[in-house]
C-alpha cells in the first residue's frame, strides 16, 4: 500500500484545465540500465518515500516476484506532485520494464504517453533494447525524448577515465540515439526532437549516488563539470547529492523539453487514430477537448498479487469519463460500467468522482483486452489503433491443471491473464488435448504460469521453440468433395507477399474492417488489383481468404464452417502443427448442396481441410525458426572469444564496431541456441562483455535440421513419425468421371 501524499493537490490538478502544468511520460531503458533507481528519487521528491530508502527500496518494483529476481516485470504507474520554480505540477509517470520479455508493457505504457526519458547505461552504452525502446516511443507512439545518461560514476570509478575521455563516451552515446531519433521520428519533428546537452535535454549522473545534472543545472548555480571528478576523487558522494541532486535535474528535463497533453495530442493522435480528423470526435481528439465525445484507452491491467482483482488503466483523450457511468468497448462491442474511478498510485487508487481528457486514470468493474479502446455509449466513433508490439510468440509451454475438474477454471484463469499481456497466446490443440502457452521467451511464460499457478495448481513442461510452417512458392490447385460426395471446394494457396504481412502485423488492416476501407490500404500500400482488395473474406494472424469465386450458390451456408476450418489450419499446418504463417488462400470454385442436411460440418470441414492441406504441400513449404538481433559489447582483446560462441550457435555476423578499447559484435542468433548463451560470453570474457537482444523475425530452418526437427515435435505432439504427405487427403480429390 502506497500513502498518497497531497491527495486533494492531486485531484485538484487532475481536474485543472492547465494543461501546461501537465505531463505524462515513461520512463524506458535496457534492463539494469537504472529505471526504477531513477524513478526513487521522483517519488521522494513528491514525498512518497524517505530520503534513506530512496536509491534502494525500488518502490515501483512492488510484486514480490520483482523483488525477488531484482528486475522490473510489470509497468508500475504513479502521480507525483511537484513544485519547481514556484509552480505545481503534476507528472503522470510509467516504470517500465527493461527486458525483452516484457516489452508488450512497455508499448502500452508508450500509448498512452506524451513523452519519454530515455535511460543509458555509461558503461554499456546503447543496447539493443534501447534501440527498440526509441523505436516504440519516438517512432510508433509519437513521443518526444529526453536522455538521462546514468551510472557515469563507473566511467570515473571502474574505468579512471580522465574527464575529456567520459564526455567523449558521453558525446558517443548522445549520437546514437540521435541517430536512432532521426531514423523514427515523425519527419516533422526528426530535428527537432533529438536531444542535446547544451540545450538542456540531455542529463548526466548517477541513481546510484543520486545526483545528475544538465547543462541548464550547471550555469544556473555556477559550476563547472570538473567539480563532479574533484569531489569523486574526495568520495564526497553527499557533496554531489546536496548540489546537483538527481531528481532536479530530471524535473527540470521533464518539465522544460517534454509536452503537455494539449500540445502532444495535436500530433499524436494522427499516429493512433485513422478516423476523419476534421469530423466533431477529430477535432475533440486534436484539441484534447474535455467537453467533447468521450474517446480513450486501456492500456494496462493491474492485477493484484493478493487480491487478483484487476484494475484497469488507461488515458482519457477526449471527454470525460465518470464514476458509475456506462461506457461502449470498442472491439469487444458491448458496454461495461465504471463502478470505481480514481487514478493510480503505483497499487493503490486515489477515487474521483470524474477525470478528464489530457489524464490517466483507474477503473474497475469489468475486464477488456489491454488495448481497447472505449467511448460514449450508443456512439460509432473509431477506436484507436493497434498498439504494435515487436516481438511474437515464439516459445511454448504446455500447462494442464493438476485436478482435471479444474479445466474450466483453468481457461478462466489464462484468459485474464492474456488479457493483460495480449503478447502472450494460449491454445487448445484437439489431437494431443494439451493446453499450450505461447510467450516471448521462456521468462515471460515463466513468470505467466506462476501467477496461474497461484490461482490454479498446474502441471507445466519444459519450455519448447515455436516454429512457423511457411510456403515459398504458389501450390496446386486442389478439387476435392466432402465424404457424401454432394458438395464441392476449389482453391490454391500462395505466400502472401510482404507488404500486406506487415499490414496485418500491424493491424491496420483487419478481419472487421469495412471492405472499401480496407481495400483502398490494400491498393494504396501493397500495389493489390482493385477487384480483389474488396473480396477478402477473413484475415487470420498473418495469412488471408480471399474470394475468387463468380456464381456460387448457396456459399453463405457453408461460409461459417469453411472459417473455422481455415483457422484451425492457420493454428496448426500439416508439416508438424505449428502455426502457418504468411498465406493466401484463395477459393476459385465451390458446389453447396441445396438441401442444409448434407450440408453440416463434417461435410464442409474434410473437403476444405484436404484442400488446404494438399495446396500448402505442394508450395515447396518449410520451417522457419525464430531468430534474434544480439549486439554484444566486450573488450577488443575478447573479440575472438565472442564471436567463437556465436558462430558456435549458428549466430551469424552483421557488423563488428570498434569503440576505443571495446568492440560490439552484432549478429543474429537463433532462439533455439540462446538457452544459457549470456553465461557462456560472460565465461568467455570474464565477465567483461554485455549481450542484449530482441526479436528479429523468422528465417528458414537450414535444410540439413528441417526433417530432424519435423520428426522430433511430430514425436512430441504424438503424430505419425513420418514425413507429410499427400496420402493423407488425397481420397478426398474430386475426378470428374
Amino acid at each position: 500500500m502506497v500513502k498518497i501524499k497531497e491527495p486533494d493537490a492531486i485531484r485538484k490538478l487532475i481536474l485543472s484545465d492547465d494543461y501546461a502544468h501537465k505531463r505524462i511520460i515513461s520512463i524506458s531503458a535496457h534492463i539494469d540500465h537504472g529505471k526504477t533507481t531513477t524513478t526513487d528519487y521522483l517519488l521522494r521528491r513528491a514525498g512518497l518515500m524517505s530520503d534513506a530508502a530512496t536509491g534502494k527500496a525500488l518502490m515501483t518494483d512492488s510484486d514480490a516476484e520483482e523483488q525477488e529476481r531484482g528486475i522490473t516485470i510489470f509497468t508500475s504507474v504513479v502521480m507525483l506532485h511537484f513544485e519547481l520554480e514556484g509552480e505545481e505540477y503534476l507528472v503522470q509517470l510509467s516504470d517500465t520494464p527493461g527486458h525483452l520479455s516484457f516489452t508488450g508493457e512497455v508499448s502500452r505504457a508508450l500509448r498512452a504517453s506524451d513523452g519519454a526519458v530515455i535511460l543509458v547505461d555509461a558503461l554499456e552504452g546503447v543496447m539493443t533494447q534501447t534501440e527498440t525502446n526509441i523505436g516504440l516511443a519516438v517512432g510508433s507512439e509519437a513521443c518526444k525524448p529526453v536522455l538521462f545518461v546514468n551510472k557515469v560514476d563507473r566511467l570515473i570509478n571502474e574505468l579512471k577515465l580522465p574527464p575529456a575521455k567520459v564526455y567523449e563516451r558521453i558525446d558517443i552515446i548522445i549520437s546514437k540515439v540521435n541517430q536512432l531519433i532521426k531514423k523514427v521520428a515523425p519527419k516533422e519533428y526528426a530535428l527537432d526532437w533529438r536531444v542535446s546537452f547544451q540545450e538542456g535535454s540531455v542529463a548526466i549522473g548517477s541513481a546510484k549516488t543520486g545526483w545528475a545534472f544538465t547543462m541548464k543545472t550547471l550555469e544556473k548555480k555556477g559550476i563547472k563539470p570538473l567539480i563532479v571528478f574533484e569531489k569523486y576523487s574526495k568520495g564526497d558522494d553527499k557533496w554531489l547529492r546536496d548540489n546537483l541532486p538527481l531528481d532536479e535535474a530530471l524535473l527540470e528535463m521533464i518539465v522544460k523539453h517534454l509536452p503537455n497533453p494539449k500540445d502532444a495530442q495535436k500530433y499524436k493522435i494522427p499516429r493512433i487514430w485513422s478516423g476523419d480528423l476534421s469530423s466533431p470526435a477529430g477535432q475533440a481528439l486534436l484539441n484534447c477537448d474535455r467537453n467533447g465525445p468521450l474517446i480513450g484507452s486501456i492500456n494496462k491491467i493491474f492485477i493484484d498479487p493478493k487480491s487478483k482483482r484487476p484494475t484497469l488503466i488507461g488515458r482519457v483523450f477526449s471527454g470525460t469519463i465518470k464514476s458509475g457511468q456506462e461506457i461502449r468497448l470498442v472491439n469487444m462491442k458491448q458496454n461495461a460500467k465504471v463502478k470505481r474511478l480514481g487514478v493510480q498510485e503505483i497499487t493503490d487508487i486515489l477515487d474521483m468522482d470524474e477525470v478528464p481528457a489530457g489524464n490517466l486514470f483507474s477503473v474497475f468493474g469489468f475486464m477488456c483486452p489491454s488495448g481497447e479502446s472505449f467511448v460514449d455509449p450508443g456512439s460509432d466513433t473509431k477506436g484507436f489503433e493497434a498498439i504494435e508490439y515487436v516481438s511474437e510468440p515464439v516459445v511454448s509451454r504446455s500447462i494442464k491443471p493438476i485436478d482435471p475438474q479444474d479445466v474450466a477454471t483453468l481457461g478462466e484463469v489464462v484468459s485474464k491473464w492474456i488479457m493483460a499481456d495480449p503478447t502472450a497466446r494460449f491454445t487448445h490443440d484437439k489431437e494431443s488435448m494439451e493446453y499450450r502457452l505461447d510467450g516471448i521467451d521462456p521468462l515471460q511464460i515463466e513468470i505467466l504460469t506462476e501467477r496461474i499457478n497461484e490461482q490454479v495448481p498446474i502441471k507445466v513442461s519444459e519450455p519448447i521453440i515455436v516454429y512457423r510452417e511457411k510456403m515459398t512458392e504458389r501450390g496446386e490447385e486442389f478439387h476435392t468433395k466432402s465424404p457424401n460426395g454432394h458438395n464441392k471446394v476449389r482453391m490454391f494457396l500462395e505466400p502472401l507477399d510482404d507488404k500486406t504481412v506487415d499490414l496485418i502485423r500491424k493491424k491496420k488492416i483487419t478481419a472487421e474492417m469495412n471492405d472499401r476501407e480496407r481495400a483502398q490500404i490494400l491498393r494504396d500500400e501493397a500495389g493489390w488489383d482493385a477487384k480483389e482488395a474488396r473480396k477478402i473474406l477473413d484475415i487470420y494472424e498473418s495469412s488471408m481468404l480471399v474470394d475468387g469465386m463468380s456464381g456460387v450458390q448457396r456459399f453463405d451456408r457453408i461460409y461459417s464452417y469453411l472459417q473455422t476450418v481455415f483457422r484451425e489450419f492457420i493454428d496448426a499446418g500439416p508439416i508438424a502443427h505449428e502455426p502457418v504463417m504468411g498465406v493466401k488462400v484463395t477459393l476459385t470454385d465451390a458446389t453447396v448442396h441445396n438441401d442444409p442436411a448434407h450440408t453440416g460440418y463434417n461435410e464442409v470441414a474434410t473437403m476444405v481441410s484436404a484442400a488446404l492441406n494438399m495446396g500448402f504441400l505442394t508450395g515447396r513449404p518449410g520451417l522457419f525458426e525464430p531468430v534474434l538481433d544480439t549486439d554484444i559489447k566486450t573488450p577488443t582483446d575478447t573479440q575472438g572469444q565472442v564471436i567463437k560462441v556465436l558462430t558456435g550457435h549458428r549466430g551469424q555476423i552483421i557488423t563488428i564496431e570498434g569503440e576505443e578499447d571495446t568492440v560490439t559484435v552484432r549478429g543474429t542468433l537463433p532462439t533455439a541456441e540462446t538457452i544459457g548463451i549470456a553465461d557462456e560470453f560472460r565465461s568467455a570474457t570474464a565477465g567483461r562483455s554485455f549481450f542484449g537482444y530482441q526479436f528479429h523475425g523468422f528465417d528458414v530452418l537450414p535444410s540439413n535440421l528441417q526433417e530432424e526437427i519435423i520428426l522430433e515435435i511430430r514425436k512430441r505432439k504424438k503424430m505419425a513419425e513420418e514425413m507429410p504427405n499427400l496420402a493423407s487427403w488425397s481420397r478426398w480429390v474430386y475426378k470428374r468421371t
